[in-house]
């Protein structure tokens, strides 16, 4: 991408709208003041709701039975139906992360329904902490 922005003797491109490419050796992702938490109240199918593009959501610890899933909303004003909600199970909040896969439903504007299932053979009461992120598409 060629340099577009006279600033005096250098040239600023800070922003990527419309760039063909995105590239980094580094980080990529959103900066702190993006990022927020929820806890789940009452059971793992309560609604929890979250105004951020990206954060952390701690399911409540109710039981979930082996080969069982089970589904809430997101609520989150920042969603749009275009969006791509990225979603997995934090390590270390569960005793064993491959016990559990975790996806996103269905989208729409302002909320998504999330998912888990329990792949394990036995029942698990854990409060599994489920991390997303969104990747905003424009339509």
């Amino acid at each position: 991408m060629a340099n577009t922005k006279p600033i005096g003797v250098a040239y600023s491109d800070q922003d990527i709208y419309g760039a063909d490419q995105l590239l980094s050796n580094s980080k990529l992702g959103y900066t702190a003041a993006a990022l927020g938490t929820v806890t789940q109240a009452t059971d793992k199918t309560t609604g929890v709701t979250l105004n951020k593009s990206a954060g952390r959501i701690t399911m409540n610890a109710a039981a979930l039975a082996n080969g069982v899933a089970v589904s809430f909303t997101l609520t989150n004003s920042f969603i749009s139906a275009n969006d791509v909600l990225v979603l997995c199970v934090s390590a270390g909040s569960v005793a064993d992360p491959l016990a559990y896969t975790v996806y996103t439903s269905s989208l729409g504007a302002g909320s998504a329904v999330i998912t888990l299932r329990n792949l394990s053979a036995t029942p698990r009461s854990e409060a599994v902490v489920v991390n997303f992120a969104l990747l905003h598409c424009e339509g």
